[in-house]
């Protein structure tokens, strides 16, 4: 099977097409024949080694395992192991890799009880592709970390992105007060999502305002961490998606500790029943992926040089077959 291989970090160009063999599920995995998959900021992250920590789990000179990025994708299983259960050869499925990645492939294996559900019968497989990421990231630090309550105020910092325009949606659908913060260019698409408000960083400090915020949720990284803090109400959350060195996860930990505010930040595994509530919400037309441009399999190199951009509003897809 064909498949895209990073065999040293780098540039996009390290993104290898090459011919590999294909899988074989053992007794609980489902083969699935992948027709959708993405390229996210952490399939950008590995392949550069960025933040440096990157290579102790997957090489410190070059990468040694998963050589396959992806880590979300949609398609047909095409066949299961003689001890699966759950799901049938000819379903049409969409799912997550988590740190296995793997997802930029023609066949891919999963455990039956992995991060796998039904595709919702109202998008193609595309969409179904984009669901995982951004959306259950967005899902459980909302939901989960933040325990987002109705008529909560909620701050999205990098409301365009896939996990921000994932966060806008979730975050109305729990009944919050939603404020994107967000470039230019991305306010129509951050407002079209249902936030109540929208500010451009490039224009207005959104912690100089003198408003404050239940939550407010960092996507990306990069918000101001003392101005943050300011913004938030007495026993306000400030949620980070991205904890990019120690200093940042031990000034969280510090300020957790000596205020009635608390920096929450860690990882987001994604789960069956997470993706069984998106799928949920896609068909009853309470939320729909992002995509803001598509590729064929053969321009993943491409695909990752945009990503690289920083300015992707939601997600990039890859079609593998049509």
């Amino acid at each position: 099977m064909k498949a895209f291989v990073c065999t040293e970090y780098g540039l996009p160009e390290v993104m290898q097409l090459r011919e590999i063999e294909k899988p074989t599920p053992k007794g609980n995995e489902v083969l699935i024949r992948v027709y959708a998959t993405t390229v996210t900021s952490a399939d950008s992250r590995i392949r550069k080694a960025d933040p440096f920590p990157v290579r102790f789990f997957y090489g410190l000179l070059r990468p040694k395992k998963n050589t396959v990025l992806g880590c979300e994708l949609a398609g047909e299983i095409e066949a299961v192991g003689k001890n699966v259960t759950l799901f049938k050869a000819g379903d049409r499925v969409f799912g997550g890799t988590g740190m296995g990645f793997g997802g930029n492939a023609e066949y891919v294996c999963l455990p039956e009880e992995g991060a796998i559900a039904i595709k919702p019968v109202n998008i193609p497989y595309e969409e179904a592709a984009a669901l995982t990421f951004g959306a259950t990231t967005s899902l459980i630090f909302l939901r989960d970390k933040g325990n987002i309550q109705s008529g909560q105020k909620v701050l999205i910092y990098g409301a365009s992105g896939a996990l921000g325009t994932a966060a806008v949606q979730l975050a109305k659908y729990f009944g919050a007060e939603v404020t994107g913060v967000c470039s230019t260019a991305n306010l129509g698409l951050v407002k079209s999502l249902g936030a109540d408000e929208t500010i451009d960083y490039t224009k207005e400090d959104f912690t100089k305002s003198g408003k404050s915020y239940d939550i407010v949720f960092d996507t990306v990284g990069k918000s101001p961490f003392s101005g943050c803090l300011r913004s938030l109400k007495h026993n306000g959350i400030y949620l980070r998606a991205v904890h990019i060195d120690l200093y940042s996860i031990f000034r969280g930990l510090w300020a957790s500790a000596t205020s009635s505010k608390k920096v929450i930040g860690g990882v987001a595994m994604e789960r069956a029943e997470d993706l069984r509530f998106l799928a949920s919400l896609v068909e009853a037309g309470a939320f729909k992926p992002v995509i803001d441009r598509r590729y064929p399999f053969e321009q993943i190199a491409e695909a990752h040089r945009y990503v690289d951009t920083g300015h992707k509003q939601g997600n990039v897809v890859i079609a593998l077959f049509n």
